[in-house]
């Protein structure tokens, strides 16, 4: 049985969603602010989470934002707001999975939702021992894991991780649009241009100190990108460089 997870401070919403995903065979776990959601995460896992970006006193972008840096659960955007269409990008661009404003109907937010659960994306068991040392980070091929010498480990959905992977292999060499695509495609996900943008924007925000100055994913005018660092590849406990 999926769980999903809504935060909403209007009662009334909260009610109507859990009673009618639930009977459809779905756990719901509703819960009013950002220090609730994370209190239900700490404790058992969730499978998609929808959020109202406006909850009076917090930002619901700054909820998507946290929520991304770690993980890759599925967020879906409902608001009764109108927004701006920027507000919306700035959203999608942050890691949410889609967006369906207040007051919708439950059988195509139902559908959105079993829609966002099977795009998400399955993260195959690899064989592949290397690791990647970069610029103070590591990159754990085997156990999928980004850490940092002073952070600690960082979050990256699957094609966060399939891009960052293309640019170590292949470090200050300029890969196109084209192959980046490719790269960080998912398996069951539809890839589309505007993909590799929204990926680039938001390992630049894991990785680099000044996003809007990236040091390590740079830009090549017309060309594509490339990843400007010196990367260290260890085999299984052997370094290469």
């Amino acid at each position: 049985m999926k769980h999903v997870l809504v935060i909403d401070d209007d009662i009334a919403m909260r009610h109507l969603i859990v009673e009618y995903l639930t009977t459809h065979a779905f756990k719901v776990t509703a819960v009013s602010d950002s220090g609730q959601l994370h209190r239900v995460l700490s404790c058992e896992p969730v499978d998609l989470v929808v959020l109202d970006l406006n909850l009076g006193r917090e930002d619901g972008l700054d909820i998507i934002r946290n929520l991304t840096r770690k993980s890759d659960i599925p967020i879906i955007i409902i608001s009764g707001d109108r927004l701006e269409e920027a507000e919306k990008v700035v959203a999608l661009e942050l890691g949410a999975t889609d967006f369906v404003p207040k007051p919708f109907g439950m059988r195509e937010f139902l559908a959105r939702i079993r829609v966002a659960l099977r795009q998400r994306p399955i993260i195959p068991r690899t064989k592949d021992r290397r690791s990647f040392h970069f610029a103070g980070w590591t990159l754990n091929l085997k156990q999928r894991r980004l850490i940092s010498e002073q952070s600690g480990e960082l979050k990256l959905t699957a094609g966060e991780f399939n891009l960052l992977v293309a640019f170590l292999e292949k470090p200050r060499d300029v890969l196109s649009r084209e192959q980046l695509l490719l790269a960080s495609r998912v398996r069951g996900e539809e890839v589309y241009d505007r993909s590799v943008d929204v990926l680039i924007l938001r390992l630049r925000r894991k990785l680099e100190a000044d996003p809007a100055n990236p040091r390590l994913i740079k830009t090549s005018r017309g060309a594509g990108y490339f990843f400007d660092a010196d990367v260290d590849i260890h085999y299984g406990g052997t370094l290469a460089a």
